[in-house]
């Protein structure tokens, strides 16, 4: 796909999010989403079994000045389909099929930490559970994401 003379489109965008230069050929074609973009989200770590990535509470909160809960959803479900379609691998793709949270404790300020373990990496099905936490390590909220793995269509 990719040749030494065509730069992906999207190397300024993953690089700027923290995505390591080993995943460019997986990901350079395709960017990481502009909702990814939106919230701000910046990977520290990126795998099939670990994922890691911080997300701004500034920007992403709703009407009562905290954290919205649809923003915990957002970062949990970014780092375990990531995580998915790594383990999938190439020509195959992760998608989504079941995410639900839980949520346990509000912030207003500074930044959010999600931390995305595997539960179940198998040929079809993979589960992934997100742990997001405030600076100080407080759990905020619990995430599950199922994504069903296929190959490619072609």
């Amino acid at each position: 796909m990719m040749d030494n003379f065509t730069p992906a489109p999207y190397a300024a965008e993953l690089a700027a999010a923290g995505v390591p230069d080993e995943l460019l050929d997986w990901l350079g074609w395709r960017g990481i989403g502009a909702l990814v973009v939106k919230m701000g989200i910046h990977f520290l770590e990126m795998g099939p079994e670990r994922s890691v990535a911080t997300m701004p509470v500034a920007g992403n909160t709703q009407v009562a000045g905290i954290l919205h809960g649809g923003a915990h959803v957002v970062l949990a479900e970014t780092l375990g389909s990531f995580a998915a379609g790594m383990h999938a691998g190439p020509g195959r793709h992760a998608l989504g099929i079941e995410v639900g949270a839980t949520h346990h404790r509000p912030i207003a300020e500074g930044t959010v930490t999600g931390t995305c373990t595997a539960i179940h990496l198998g040929r079809t099905l993979t589960t992934h559970e997100i742990v997001m936490t405030d600076e100080k390590g407080r759990r905020l909220s619990t995430a599950r994401i199922t994504n069903l793995i296929r190959d490619d269509a072609g």
